[in-house]
């Protein structure tokens, strides 16, 4: 028991253990550890197994106590190495891959030593240990450590990952596979849904598609060592992989099949790293995948599918000819097919590839909306709640792709109607709300205008929902339901969705409700989820009807420019960067009104520019386009200040794309310039490389302002010290700086 007692110490508080402890001589983990060491040699594998597991805590904090003894603990490793214990030996495995993770270092000495033996290890007849040592691969790849201390054991370790590729006779999809539609999904089979808030900017990482093998295991692991070593050694390890691959998928008997299943994996997760090699032989890898997807076995259609899905852009790129048109068709029609199998696995699998193969295809899908359409709403008519979730998905993802042309009758009639059907169904405290929610704000973006025939019954259905939980957060009994801040950020989201698609259209809505003090409770809401889309719907009303936030005006302000100023900027970085886009939008549109707080909103601006590293990049983009608009709308107040920023606010600008954002933004420079000339002086060549960034200006008064702007400078400056400042600058940006001198 007091073994026990120190590993739970060890686990839970070991960084209070390298603390100095006033009364001891020395710090706690310097008594511990060598006292763990000698039970590397006890005959009781339960002791052997709670010391290493114990000192495991420690690698990730890299004490100098253990540092002090790396040595020592490294040969203790090597003497545990064969444990008669599994346990052990997996232990042995987890500190080989903590150390290759976090201090590579300690083990280049012994790299030889450390990969034959995981080598050994991930062929080991406990699957937990050769799960454990399968980790180290991948850990190996991610440290950057020399491609080719593993190079040579390439031949020996791809056929190893290839083996544990097979699906294990306990693994619980084998069991999962048997399940056709007509068994009820069980509880435990739901997943928490999670919504990703609204995101006004250019790097919102999404996760991720969820693998098609939901637990993780020796199987899994083992293709995504596969593909983390595909992308780093490409087509080196085709003529090893090849021929297995090869010789597997030519087995055609039933007790094969498991061998077969394994090929199909192994080529989806090269399909990243080696594209180049593959890419002369891929029209006939992919006609050979086609048929599979008809197999009797249905977890070798479900790979299939996903295998499919890893080559889309490929399929997709080869519409431009006849062949590859047919072999599109086939594929988006053969994935279709198993959109409707009868096996749930292999629906879930059809659905997640057919979403893939949306957003890589695009407008190339309008040809067969309707085909599509049909098989969709098929589906959505026989899924049971958790498929039902990647339908609503594929349906959102198709609006994202296809856009406007959805917005025709014969499409409306097929996918609507069974839409609105499950939407009057639910209830305002069901969760399956959610994807529903998701699912109608694509819709409402592509078909625009067009929603507004079914606009008014949900935009009220998003104003009850956000009261409902408002009232539930602080008296759920009143309210009738629990708290869920989810129903919130769905319906702001929705909100969004609606403005943008109804632009203008959306006024009358917004006129005739309270959306408006319950938007600006969201605002201050005490979860950054729920600001975050509070901020984006914001800007985006702020577009389409700023009359109707007026009332408030200086409410929304205040509270949205506190976002930009908090110790908590870096953690809650979506929330600032939404409500700095939304500061902008409000200034374009309401002008002199936001002169209370120009000066305010600059001086934490000006900051987040000068301190851009490490920051998210849309903040540092909205900073700057924000910045820009509110020196459009009062010069008089932001140019006197101009030298302080102009430096950092250029590089800044010089990064945007362009786009009407990147205009507002240069019009104010414009503005600037014109209010305080000498105010950019010392930054001119800053100045000059944010004008040259522009690929074309497109708005020709702004182009004619950009020209003033420059040849008042040259003017100013007299030929001598212009061509001393152009001299400064690369050939392509001079050469772009042409087109705006006289």
């Amino acid at each position: 028991m007091p073994h026990k007692i120190g590993q739970r110490i060890c686990e839970d508080i070991p960084q209070e253990l390298d603390l100095d402890v006033p009364g001891l001589a020395e710090r706690p983990i310097n008594v511990f550890l060598p006292r763990l060491f000698q039970f590397f040699q006890s005959p009781h594998s339960s002791l052997r197994k709670l010391s290493l597991g114990s000192i495991n805590q420690f690698i990730m904090l890299m004490p100098s106590g253990l540092l002090q003894i790396m040595d020592k603990f490294l040969q203790g490793l090597f003497a545990l190495a064969h444990d008669p214990s599994a346990e052990v030996r997996k232990l042995v495995c987890a500190a080989f891959v903590q150390l290759i993770e976090v201090h590579p270092s300690f083990l280049e000495p012994h790299l030889r030593n450390v990969v034959e033996y995981m080598l050994q290890a991930n062929k080991d007849t406990d699957n937990e240990v050769a799960l454990e040592a399968c980790e180290f691969w991948s850990a190996y790849c991610e440290a950057q450590l020399p491609p080719e201390n593993l190079r040579e054991y390439l031949p020996h370790l791809i056929p190893v990952l290839l083996s544990n590729m097979f699906y294990a006779d306990d693994d619980e999809s084998l069991v999962d596979a048997e399940e056709d539609e007509s068994f009820p999904d069980r509880d435990q089979d739901l997943k928490p849904h999670f919504h990703a808030s609204r995101f006004h900017g250019a790097d919102n990482l999404e996760d991720e598609d969820d693998d098609i093998v939901n637990v993780w295991n020796l199987r899994k692991c083992s293709a995504a060592g596969l593909d983390i070593l595909s992308n780093v050694f490409g087509d080196e390890i085709l003529p090893t992989l090849m021929p297995f691959v090869q010789a597997r998928l030519t087995t055609t008997d039933d007790s094969t099949w498991k061998e077969r299943e394994a090929a199909v994996l192994a080529l989806g997760a090269i399909a990243e790293g080696c594209i180049n090699g593959l890419y002369p032989h891929l029209p006939e890898m992919v006609a050979f995948l086609i048929p599979l997807l008809d197999d009797k076995f249905p977890l070798i259609r479900s790979i299939t599918c996903w295998t499919l899905s890893r080559y889309s852009r490929f399929v997709v790129q080869s519409i431009g000819h006849q062949k590859g048109r047919e072999q599109f068709e086939k594929v988006l029609m053969g994935l279709l097919r198993r959109v409707l199998d009868t096996n749930k696995r292999v629906q879930e699998a059809a659905c997640s590839a057919f979403a893939t193969l949306e957003e890589e295809a695009a407008e190339e899908l309008s040809p067969l909306l309707e085909i599509i359409l049909q098989h969709l709403l098929c589906a959505f008519g026989k899924y049971q709640k958790k498929n039902l979730r990647i339908v609503y998905d594929a349906i959102g993802t198709l609006a994202d792709a296809v856009g406007g042309e959805l917005n025709q009758p014969r499409y409306l009639d097929i996918l609507m109607p069974p839409l609105i059907s499950k939407w009057q169904q639910l209830s305002n405290s069901e969760k399956d709300l959610f994807p529903l929610l998701e699912c109608f704000t694509s819709i409402a973006q592509a078909l625009g205008p067009g929603f507004s025939q079914f606009a008014e019954p949900v935009f009220q259905r998003c104003i009850n929902l956000i009261q409902t939980q408002q009232l539930a957060k602080v008296d759920p009994v009143s309210a009738g339901v629990q708290y869920d801040k989810e129903f919130i950020v769905c319906s702001l989201d929705l909100l969004s969705g609606l403005a943008e698609g109804l632009g203008s259209g959306i006024e009358s809505l917004v006129a005739n409700g309270n959306l408006r003090d319950l938007l600006l409770q969201c605002c201050m809401d005490d979860g950054p989820d729920v600001q975050q889309s509070a901020f984006a719907l914001l800007g985006d009303l702020a577009r389409v009807c700023p009359v109707h936030l007026q009332p408030r005006l200086s409410e929304f302000l205040n509270v949205a420019v506190k976002q930009l100023n908090t110790p908590e900027l870096k953690e809650n970085v979506s929330v600032a960067n939404n409500a700095c886009w939304a500061i902008g939008e409000l200034a374009v549109k309401v002008q002199k009104e936001v002169s209370p707080i120009v000066m305010t909103v600059v001086s934490w601006l000006v900051p987040i520019l000068q301190h851009a590293e490490g920051l998210n990049k849309s903040l540092i983009e909205n900073s700057a386009i924000t910045l820009g608009r509110f020196a459009w709308v009062c010069p008089e107040l932001v140019s006197p200040h101009m030298e302080h920023f102009m430096e950092s606010w250029c590089i800044a600008l010089s990064m945007i794309r362009d786009d009407i954002e990147k205009e507002d933004a240069f019009r104010g420079l414009c503005a600037m310039v014109r209010a305080n000339p000498s105010g950019a002086l010392n930054s001119l060549v800053f100045m000059c490389k944010a004008i040259s960034s522009w690929h074309e200006i497109r708005s020709p008064d702004l182009h004619s302002e950009v020209c003033q702007v420059l040849n008042g400078y040259k003017q100013m400056l007299g030929n001598g010290a212009w061509e001393q400042c152009m001299s400064a600058l690369e050939p392509p940006v001079k050469d772009r700086l042409s087109n705006y001198l006289i």
